[in-house]
């Protein structure tokens, strides 16, 4: 490098924006996946960022009032992971500063009733289906190697089949 050349400058670190996600669990250990309204076929847990001096916990019951019209009082939270870090795709970038989220899950024991969830409870509905119970810290850590179109299929362990296929319905 000649004398007068500057030094390549070091890649900004990544920013990771905090997000939280809801494993709603049935007491028979049915999970609750919703597919997104904006992308057919790419299914998730009820799940959102948390905003900036907000504690995680609040962010999740506010997360779940607004996506699915759940109460706090409709859930009780059984357990807490934490720590799993993606990277937005293509570099980009959310609010111009983040690359990625991490993402802190609650795995949630429904008390609820079916019509407790409201899917089009602020005018977005969505679909959801209910998937069997599957081991969830297992269903965690394998959740976030798998692309959101694929969690349907993979919650309940099963292949596709005619009543994935059906009318969304709106229960846990």
């Amino acid at each position: 490098m000649p004398d007068d050349a500057l030094p390549a400058a070091a890649p900004l670190p990544l920013l990771y924006r905090p997000n939280v996600a809801a494993i709603l669990e049935r007491q028979n250990g049915d999970i609750f996946v919703a597919e997104r309204i904006n992308v057919k076929g790419a299914w998730q847990f009820p799940q959102g960022g948390v905003d900036n001096g907000e504690a995680l916990e609040t962010a999740l019951y506010r997360e779940l009032e607004e996506e699915i019209g759940v109460k706090p009082e409709h859930i009780e939270v059984l357990e807490t992971r934490s720590g799993y870090r993606y990277a937005f795709a293509k570099g980009r970038l959310k609010y111009g500063i983040y690359g990625g989220q991490e993402q802190t899950y609650y795995r949630c024991r429904f008390l609820g009733k079916d019509t407790d969830i409201r899917l089009d409870a602020h005018n977005q509905p969505i679909g959801a289906y209910v998937k069997e119970a599957k081991d969830s810290n297992k269903l965690i850590e394998e959740f976030m190697l798998l692309a959101n179109r694929e969690v349907a299929t993979f919650a309940g362990g099963k292949k596709p089949n005619a009543r994935t296929k059906q009318a969304p319905r709106t229960m846990v």
